[in-house]
């Protein structure tokens, strides 16, 4: 069974690239479970004076979350053509930590926009290659005009989208499941 962590880059309450992670899970093939972290909020500014011997609880937890996991899953919005500050501090704090290190990684964006967010999920995924994450083939997933393909129950209602997300939740359990 792959263990796999779902981290929204979104600290929206009616996001909708959270409500696509929910909506993943429902989604996974059964040799997958999912989970989603949900203290992005809560990590400080990034500050390497403390990350030291004693790091926070909340860091400690977050590093903890992502060293359970047999894989990753993101989804992102898209903000100023880059990631949402709040997940590029939770990633600055794995940086020295090595938590990404090989571990199997998918990235979806989802925007309002006709472009899905590509800009972001292109930034996103440098960021994870220099982290040494293993962004797996075919598991990359950009959704344009998100909010017309998720009811007001956080339900993927757009054929296409929901087959491309088992495409890349089933192309992700599969390089888990395979290790």
């Amino acid at each position: 069974m792959a263990k796999i962590l779902a981290i929204s880059g979104s600290l929206r309450a009616s996001s909708s690239n959270t409500a696509l992670l929910h909506a993943a899970s429902a989604l996974a093939p059964d040799s997958m479970t999912i989970s989603i972290y949900d203290g992005l909020g809560s990590l400080p500014h990034f500050n390497p004076e403390l990350d030291g011997d004693e790091v926070l609880a909340s860091v400690r937890n977050w590093r903890d979350q992502l060293k359970r996991s047999e894989g990753v899953l993101f989804c992102t919005p898209e903000y100023a053509h880059g990631v949402p500050g709040a997940l590029k501090n939770a990633l600055d704090w794995i940086v020295s930590s090595g938590e990404f290190m090989n571990k199997p990684t998918a990235v979806i964006s989802a925007s309002p926009s006709p472009d899905g967010g590509d800009k972001a999920s292109t930034s996103l995924v440098q960021t994870l290659r220099v982290m040494m994450a293993e962004i797996v083939e075919g598991a990359i997933l950009c959704i344009p005009a998100v909010s017309a393909k998720l009811n007001s129950k956080g339900e993927v209602t757009d054929l296409a989208t929901a087959q491309a997300l088992q495409a890349l939740l089933t192309t992700l359990a599969t390089t888990v499941n395979q290790r």
